[in-house]
């Protein structure tokens, strides 16, 4: 958005009760219009009708993703709850506040978000199951040997590692035979099923495999030297706040890396690979970096496809603050 809501029209906006519930619900979690239908048992075109007044005046925007347009509280900016959400204006922020409060379902709604967000998120976990041992073997967008290279060049081993959406493992057994313990952490038992095995036959002892979310991780606090991303926060629903976990984790003066996709247009990411972000700008990036918290952040583009869709590698690195 280019300039902030006028307080008439958030007043105006936020008049009716149900555009109320929805504003709520958009303050804490990026929602389709299906989710909307199912948390809040209205029809689509009524759903539809109230997102387009709201877009209106200016307190909600939207983000195609595949075949479906998510809508989020204007400037959330993908942090969801605790983020930016409340897109800066100290009205609508009141507003909300009270309505918190004093609406009767706002409660409820809260936990049927909740409920639609796991499915979503059990969705994503199903897709990985169903690929357990399989993606990979041939083709993963942006996952090459020089952008590894290049990240493992500027680390220093051994130290205790956190593998984040480790999938099969693939990178732990990279880093195992030189690293003090690593921990992979992956949302899909199934791919963890695979990386166990793995380890097995190659009799590498020092991996743990956890199940976990990235943005709750099963991993003490201050425990790891190095947390790392490989192709993987674009599959979280909100990076800014895995990457808050990434800090959480990380002992004083320990790194996170991170290689991924540099942004692309190639829309058929998210069908074919689950992906729930079309990649980062390399000033987005360091931007979420430095606002979780790290310190000596570096950005670069690291490997460029020659091939359709020419997809590009970010490699991002930072130092947790002492």
């Amino acid at each position: 958005m280019s300039s902030t809501p006028s307080i008439v029209k958030i007043l105006r906006a936020s008049a009716d009760p149900n555009r109320l519930r929805i504003l709520l619900l958009l303050q804490a979690e990026a929602l389709s219009v299906a989710e909307l239908q199912e948390i809040l048992t209205m029809g689509q075109s009524t759903i539809s009708t109230h997102l387009a007044q709201l877009k209106q005046a200016g307190l909600v925007e939207d983000r195609r993703t595949g075949k479906s347009s998510f809508y989020r509280l204007a400037g959330a900016n993908g942090a969801g709850a605790n983020g930016t959400g409340s897109n800066g204006n100290g009205v609508l922020c009141e507003i909300l506040a009270e309505a918190a409060r004093e609406t009767e379902e706002a409660a409820a709604d809260q936990a049927a978000m909740r409920r639609a967000v796991k499915k979503r998120q059990d969705r994503m976990r199903s897709f990985f199951d169903s690929v357990a041992g399989r993606l990979g073997r041939d083709y993963v967008p942006g996952k090459s040997w020089k952008g590894l290279a290049e990240a493992l060049l500027r680390l220093m081993l051994p130290m205790r590692i956190a593998d984040l959406g480790a999938g099969d493992g693939s990178f732990s057994l990279l880093l195992a035979p030189r690293a003090a313990r690593v921990i992979a952490v992956d949302s899909s038992e199934k791919m963890l099923e695979v990386g166990r095995e793995q380890a097995q036959r190659a009799g590498i002892a020092n991996i743990e495999f956890r199940q976990g979310d990235m943005e709750e991780l099963p991993i003490d606090s201050g425990s790891v030297d190095l947390a790392f991303y490989s192709q993987s926060l674009h599959h979280a629903l909100h990076p800014a706040r895995a990457l808050g976990e990434a800090r959480r984790i990380l002992a004083p003066g320990g790194r996170v890396a991170i290689l991924d996709l540099a942004r692309h247009r190639f829309e058929e990411a998210r069908e074919l690979y689950a992906d729930e972000w079309l990649g980062f700008g390399e000033a987005e990036l360091e931007e979420m970096l430095l606002k979780a918290g790290f310190e000596t952040v570096e950005v670069a583009v690291v490997d460029k496809q020659t091939e359709a869709p020419q997809f590009q590698t970010l490699l991002g690195v930072g130092v947790r603050r002492a």
